[in-house]
């Protein structure tokens, strides 16, 4: 086994605590806000690397390409 803590895999009975926390937290009608948010946010996170990344790519292109 690795050297991460055994904390971080978690077990059944750990998972349902969590759940059970958030729905206590945020009540069952704001969850599928709380994750159309994270999901538009990944989305948005993606979208910016992407267009990062073609802008590195352009200003790594080879002078004689550019024209």
């Amino acid at each position: 086994m690795s050297n991460l803590p055994l904390a971080f895999f978690g077990g059944v009975n750990e998972w349902l605590i969590v759940l059970v926390v958030v729905i206590v937290l945020f009540g069952g009608t704001q969850i599928p806000k709380l994750m159309r948010g994270i999901g538009q946010g990944v989305g948005e996170l993606k979208k910016g690397l992407d267009e990062g990344r073609q802008g590195l790519e352009a200003t790594n292109e080879p002078e004689d390409k550019k024209s």
